[in-house]
């Protein structure tokens, strides 16, 4: 097709296959992640594409192909991290979740479409499956055992899991959601069971307590903050296994590995227990001070990614300050935060901190803040896998620095 209309050649949906290197249904997830644009021909044959917009996206593909094996940068349409604000798919996170429920975000993540009312219910097989095989765990089995085994249960149940078709993998993501949760013990009553909506499902399995509508409204928006942040280190661990086409129960479970790291996933566990000590002992200073006299690093401050306040953190310490029994915890993070800003450290709070605030005035375990990360990650970390399989298979492959013995060695 050499179409000269409007200024710029066109190309046929073939011929952008061929120029990038991929199949045509490729071209058209380029499209719906906002890649390439499309133009529908007026005599009904097929989109047509600019064709200096097609070569540019193959440069960048070639650039990326050739790039050197310590450079990880990843090219994603979903998660943008600038100027201490964060964006899905080119809309403000913090409006998203403030505005909409954690289904709707996790939707708008997958799609680019807004599902007002979307809800997600569990397939009774592989909830059952799940929930038999979390049982057979050990009492002393923490959130992520849990989960990780619910994964793995789910996925046996489920025939149709190595279908990567973008209907099929969406299909799997809206029901495996509510199977890891409605796998979970429950701690309270599960009067919602069956509701469709995650932080109703989640709730009696942080808390005995009975939710009222605020609290539950602040779970719903940690849940919706927490869905994506670009490639963080579980994330990067599903693009590894989404990349050499594991199916997306194999690729959530390589998240959770990844997350199960004390320096990943137990940070809100961390930043909860703080709090309980600086309320047990009535003043941040003396808990504080303790932290750094062991020489242990003060939890749920700073973030290598935000010069300023998390904003994640902001926007649910916005809602905390609505909830009447959040007054004890707030005042205790806003007292860590206070007495390290007067170290100089320039550290500002962060989302484990307002985690943390929220678990602790609802009555929730030091593992609840994990809990709720890990759920919330599972919708970023499926729509990274949908991203993953429109590209390249095994494209992140990088090659190892040998430093050992130079060759030949005598045999053993």
């Amino acid at each position: 097709m050499s179409d000269e209309k409007d200024g710029g050649r066109r190309l046929s949906t073939q011929e952008a296959a061929r120029l990038l290197g991929v199949k045509p249904a490729t071209v058209y997830a380029y499209v719906s992640r906002g890649q390439l644009a499309s133009r529908r021909d007026p005599a009904g044959r097929g989109s047509s594409f600019d064709a200096a917009e097609v070569e540019e996206l193959a440069r960048r593909s070639r650039r990326e192909a050739a790039a050197p094996a310590g450079d990880l940068s990843v090219r994603t349409g979903l998660t943008l991290i600038e100027s201490d604000r964060y964006y899905f798919r080119g809309v403000d996170a913090v409006a998203l979740a403030s505005r909409y429920r954690y289904e709707e975000v996790a939707e708008w993540l997958w799609t680019g479409a807004l599902a007002r009312g979307a809800r997600f219910t569990a397939p009774p097989e592989p909830l059952a499956a799940a929930r038999r095989a979390v049982a057979a765990l050990p009492e002393h089995g923490g959130p992520l055992d849990r989960l990780r085994v619910a994964v793995a249960a789910a996925a046996v149940a489920d025939p149709l899991r190595f279908d990567l078709s973008e209907e099929a993998v969406l299909g799997s993501a809206r029901s495996l959601i509510p199977t890891l949760v409605g796998a979970l013990p429950v701690r309270g009553s599960a009067q919602w069971a069956g509701d469709g909506r995650i932080a109703r499902e989640l709730w009696p399995r942080l808390t005995a307590r009975e939710p009222d509508p605020d609290a539950l409204a602040a779970l719903d928006l940690a849940l919706a903050l927490l869905v994506d942040h670009d490639l963080a280190a579980s994330t990067l661990a599903v693009r590894v296994a989404a990349s050499a086409r594991a199916h997306p129960y194999a690729a959530v479970s390589a998240g959770l590995g990844a997350l199960e790291g004390p320096l990943h996933g137990a940070a809100g566990r961390l930043a909860h227990r703080m709090l309980v000590e600086v309320l047990e002992q009535g003043g941040a200073a003396p808990v504080v001070a303790e932290y750094l006299r062991a020489g242990r690093r003060v939890p749920g401050l700073g973030h290598r990614l935000y010069q300023g306040e998390d904003p994640r953190a902001a926007a649910l310490f916005a809602r905390l300050e609505g909830l009447e029994q959040a007054g004890p915890a707030l005042d205790a993070a806003r007292g860590v935060a206070a007495v390290m800003a007067r170290q100089g450290r320039g550290l500002h709070p962060n989302v484990d901190l307002a985690l943390a605030v929220l678990t602790v005035s609802c009555g929730m375990g030091a593992e609840a803040g994990e809990t709720v990360f890990a759920v919330a990650r599972t919708a970023g970390w499926i729509a990274h896998a949908l991203e993953e399989y429109q590209e390249r298979p095994l494209r992140m492959r990088p090659s190892g620095q040998y430093h050992g013995p130079r060759p030949p060695q005598p045999m053993p």
